[in-house]
């Protein structure tokens, strides 16, 4: 079986180039503008992992991951932070939200597909 991915951010070049990443090794990849469009993406469909950015108009990346933790079917999913935001703070507030890791844009896409096999069950 295909594992399914989520690509929620705001920029159309960083779902193009992770999206494209993706695809080559064989994912199934779907993409999202916003959170809440992600949030309405993964109540519809059933995702193996989520990739969210954190700052993103109508819902940011913490509001949607604690939104995914409190669905029956994302309580175990990975959910990694793709961002700029880099502070320990930040990475602090996205482990209290639920997120499983956290990846600084831009990123390097051989290291992305080694997390991407490492979280995936």
């Amino acid at each position: 079986m295909n594992k399914s991915i989520l690509i929620v951010d705001d920029s159309a070049s960083i779902r193009q180039m992770l999206g494209f990443t993706l695809r080559s090794a064989g994912y199934d990849v779907d993409e999202a503008v916003d959170g809440k469009d992600g949030l309405g993406k993964a109540q519809r469909k059933s995702y193996q992992l989520v990739f969210t950015d954190q700052n993103m108009p109508n819902m940011d990346g913490l509001s949607l991951i604690k939104s995914l933790r409190g669905l029956p079917n994302y309580r175990g999913t990975p959910i990694l932070m793709l961002t700029t935001e880099s502070t320990d703070a930040m990475k602090q507030q996205g482990k209290a939200a639920g997120a499983t890791g956290w990846l600084v844009k831009p990123f390097d896409p051989p290291k992305l597909l080694e997390v991407t096999k490492k979280v995936l069950p």
